[in-house]
């Protein structure tokens, strides 16, 4: 985190700037850790961390593949776990991984604070060439880019189609299809719900926003905007609003209570990203054949989706092999054979940003508990319809402990969800101005 400054605010573009040039000076004074072709001419030798499922497999057959460079891997905590912060504390002693999975929401963080190493032409290249608009976004401010994107949470659908057919429901295709589906599910079974407003869980809002049309960041002339507490956010919270309030859906956490209302068929349908496809089965497995995904509903009818998770591979600072770092993730989440061993498992559902490697990933994943569907088809839909536009803030840890906050607050009855929103915007506008940055809201 950056310090206060008691100094006039400074603007995004030389906070970047600023965090860029220490980049750069870092990159020319130190090299970066693993060693580089010794003097008997041998292999350039990276280091990668993440916590990602299918990561040391990908690297073995990197390994196998490539002579000239070498990779390796080592597994570290989710980045909220304790990854991020062993990420940032072995850049402050100087002994940081060439390479380490960032996820977008962490990264205009990362690079404020000169954790990261913006990439080279060749991997900016590959990104604004390979990737849809609305996920190079993520990737790319401050005139540089900052990650090679690996997959993409587009928001779909999940719902029982047996107790659809039960209950004589369709697939909801707008919000309102939605309330109307969860009125009838309610009449027919007093302990079912068609749905849940996840308590802990402030990126669904987030994600519902951006499909709404929010913008949460962005910048304005010389300042960073802040829009959470905008009339597209509100909208989203004030409809999740009435149906808690006519207890039309459930109001839980999305680890056990979600699990257990699903297990007891109390809970008819999911809405989340495309990798909790690979979830579910690990959650319900008696359940095989009875799942089906559908595209989110809209407030028009009209397809579209936003992005609910999702991570990169990055560079961080201090690295002297940017070049074959990033040949590395180039061919990590952005070639067939890459894509195809992180998900040789079988068990990940997680869908690949570009769009020209979801058939890839489609080969690789059972679909037998969705009954044959091609899950992979819906998602990768999806992704062809998040809106542009959005970004992540530079502090988005104290935008989301306010949201939870604000959302632990609706639930307890003490206070309404677009409440959660203005609260997150006037912390989050803080948070900025005690950083030394110029904000507009």
């Amino acid at each position: 985190m950056m310090r206060k400054s008691r100094r006039t605010p400074r603007r995004p573009a030389a906070a970047l700037a600023a965090s860029l040039a220490a980049l750069a000076l870092a990159a020319t004074a130190c090299g970066g850790s693993g060693g580089d072709a010794g003097g008997d001419g041998g292999p350039v030798t990276l280091t990668y961390w993440s916590w990602l499922k299918g990561q040391k497999e990908a690297v073995e057959l990197f390994n196998r593949t490539h002579k000239d460079v070498q990779v390796r891997f080592e597994e570290i905590p989710a980045g909220a776990n304790g990854g991020y912060d062993k990420i940032s504390n072995a850049v402050k002693a100087g002994n940081a991984p060439d390479v380490a999975t960032v996820e977008y929401a962490m990264l205009p963080a990362f690079v404020t604070q000169g954790v990261l190493k913006d990439l080279p032409s060749a991997g900016a290249s590959t990104v604004k060439g390979r990737y849809p608009a609305s996920v190079g976004e993520l990737v790319t401010f401050g005139g540089r880019t900052w990650a090679m994107p690996r997959d993409i949470g587009t928001m779909v659908y999940f719902y029982r189609r047996d107790l659809f057919d039960k209950h004589g429901l369709a697939v909801p295709r707008t919000w309102d299809d939605y309330k109307a589906a969860a009125e009838k599910v309610k009449k027919a079974d007093s302990k079912a719900r068609l749905g849940s407003f996840l308590t802990d869980d402030p990126v669904l809002l987030a994600g519902l926003s951006w499909q709404a049309g929010a913008r949460w960041f962005g910048t304005q002339g010389d300042s960073w905007k802040v829009a959470i507490d905008s009339p597209e956010s509100r909208k989203v919270a004030d409809y999740w609003q009435g149906l808690v309030d006519k207890d039309l859906v459930k109001a839980q956490s999305a680890t056990d209570p979600l699990t257990q209302s699903m297990q007891k068929d109390e809970v008819l349908s999911v809405i989340s990203g495309a990798w909790n496809a690979g979830v579910l089965k690990t959650l319900v497995p008696g359940q095989s054949g009875k799942w089906a995904v559908a595209p989110l509903p809209s407030w028009d009818g009209k397809p579209a989706s936003a992005g609910y998770g999702g991570a990169g591979a990055a560079l961080t600072k201090g690295t002297a092999k940017a070049d074959k770092a990033t040949a590395f993730i180039t061919w990590l989440n952005n070639s067939a054979d890459g894509i195809r061993a992180q998900l040789s498992s079988g068990t990940s559902s997680a869908l690949p940003a570009s769009p020209d490697l979801v058939p890839v990933a489609a080969k690789t994943f059972d679909t037998a508990f969705y009954g044959g569907q091609d899950i992979y088809k819906v998602a990768g839909d999806a992704l062809g319809t998040m809106p542009t536009g959005w970004a992540w803030g530079p502090a988005m840890a104290a935008t989301n402990t306010e949201l939870k906050t604000g959302i632990n607050a609706f639930t307890s009855g003490s206070a309404k969800l677009a409440d959660a929103l203005a609260a997150a915007q006037g912390k989050t506008v803080a948070e900025l101005k005690g950083r030394g940055l110029s904000v507009t809201s």
